[in-house]
């Protein structure tokens, strides 16, 4: 134990063979991190500036702009950075650190989304007591408790996985808690526990949203106003689960079962997929799809306009 070297600099060794297209993914880079704060920064803005938005559905969809927005805020700088200068080393406290900020604002996006879930069935499912049930008090309560239960669960596994390291190549183009626990030289039981606890969070939000929308269904087929406003407020929030779900997934499934004879290039972007099509559509998709933010925003191009 004497002759372990401390290892303070890690290699992301995901980029190593697209440094051939460097400029050209660059570009791109930028380009779609441009897209995201364009398009999550349109709609928070519209959302505080007009008053008439300050509901909880619309609270909620800003809440999850700005987790995209933050989610994003730990990949594409770092990565736009490694393009640019063709190095592709982090800090161990800056690996810790970027993995924190990726790990938690995937949890508070699945959070936030089964939050929405939530309103949906309320508004629609209970409609009555819809005013009596989300009140400004209680809304602010679960947007807390929905940023607050990811941050400390991840806290919980960042924690964990601070130890004397054994090895110094992240096979990745960003830092994951499980991939620096692997590389610590004492194997820790914390490591097995703490990502079974976050999974199941995981799990315990899908069977939640998966219950509301059955009941929603359930509820919607027997009234054609009820099915009308479903369509308009709860299409969109199935594409955002759909679409976070399945890039999650695909992440995960591969980092912890996939084969390596994968290329570097299909790992890599099946590694950004959930950084990059979450933030991008889910502010297009409930731009467009629901009336009174597609008709503030057009009022505010229209106007700055002419």
């Amino acid at each position: 134990m004497d002759n372990i070297s401390v290892i303070t600099t890690l290699t992301l060794s995901g980029l190593k063979v697209t440094m051939n297209y460097r400029v050209t993914l660059l570009a791109l880079t930028f380009l779609c991190y441009c897209v995201i704060l364009l398009v999550n920064l349109t709609i928070i803005l519209t959302i505080i500036v007009d008053k008439t938005l300050h509901e909880p559905m619309y609270i909620f969809l800003c809440n999850l702009c700005i987790n995209g927005l933050y989610g994003t805020a730990g990949f594409y700088p770092k990565f736009l950075n490694d393009l640019l200068f063709s190095t592709q080393v982090i800090s161990q406290a800056g690996c810790l650190l970027q993995g924190f900020v990726l790990h938690s604002s995937a949890c508070a996006d699945s959070s936030l989304l089964a939050l929405m879930a939530y309103d949906r069935y309320v508004a629609i499912c209970r409609p009555l007591v819809y005013h009596s049930v989300m009140t400004n008090q209680r809304m602010c309560v679960l947007v807390f408790v929905a940023w607050m239960v990811p941050f400390l669960l991840l806290l919980m596994s960042t924690v964990t996985s601070i130890s004397t390291l054994c090895g110094c190549i992240i096979p990745k183009i960003y830092c994951v808690n499980f991939l620096i626990s692997n590389l610590a030289c004492f194997p820790s039981l914390a490591k097995n526990i703490i990502p079974a606890i976050n999974y199941s969070f995981y799990v315990c939000l899908g069977v939640f949203v998966v219950w509301t929308y059955i009941y929603m269904i359930k509820t919607c087929l027997k009234s054609t106003e009820n099915m009308n406003k479903f369509m308009q407020t709860c299409v969109p929030h199935i594409f955002s689960v759909t679409i976070f779900t399945v890039t999650l997934l695909f992440d995960l499934m591969y980092m912890r079962f996939g084969s390596k004879d994968l290329s570097q290039h299909a790992q890599n972007f099946m590694a950004m997929e959930f950084l990059l099509f979450p933030p991008i559509i889910n502010p297009l998709i409930y731009g467009f799809k629901l009336t009174k933010i597609r008709k503030r925003i057009m009022h505010f191009i229209c106007e700055k306009g002419f």
